[in-house]
């Protein structure tokens, strides 16, 4: 059986923009179907609007097909999972809304590099009684080595700005 993990916007974001670093690797990894991976409606809004931001734009120098491409790319292999935007145990609407998903969906992991995230206690409780753990990018990489590989899916690397 597959692990199911929801990857938090900015894990999502980071491997767009540094195909080659850590976020980039767990997506690889999706690619190669290791896990299932979750999102939900405000969250693909959430990546789409980030990745618009000019500042992103121009400090990665990446045109706007690429990373519409990246998103419908997650669109069509992501499970989509419903949420009722009730949920309030953060700081940040946005992180209710990633933790409703992960919950929701009984994700296994909820992979993150918000701090706030990682490091609220009661929000990890929360979690954890609902079976999901809270994990940084590291972390997840290590459980999916000691998971071991799964039926690998041909598939290109994700996509992200062009380095020429």
């Amino acid at each position: 059986m597959l692990i199911v993990a929801l990857l938090d916007t900015n894990v999502w974001v980071s491997a767009f923009l540094k195909p080659t670093g850590p976020p980039g690797r767990v997506v690889s990894r999706w690619l190669q179907a290791e896990f299932e991976t979750i999102t939900s409606l405000p969250q693909l809004t959430e990546i789409a609007e980030v990745l618009r931001r000019p500042r992103l734009t121009r400090k990665f120098d990446y045109p706007q097909e690429e990373a519409e491409a990246f998103l419908r790319l997650i669109v069509a292999r992501a499970t989509v999972a419903p949420i009722s935007g009730d949920l309030r145990a953060c700081r940040d609407p946005d992180d209710d809304e990633i933790l409703e998903a992960a919950i929701r969906s009984n994700s296994r992991y909820l992979v993150t590099r918000d701090d706030d995230l990682k490091r609220d206690l009661d929000l990890i409780v929360a979690a954890r009684r609902h079976g999901v753990r809270v994990v940084s990018v590291r972390q997840f990489l290590r459980i999916l080595s000691r998971h071991g590989r799964r039926r690998p899916r041909p598939e290109s690397r994700p996509s992200g700005p062009s380095r020429s």
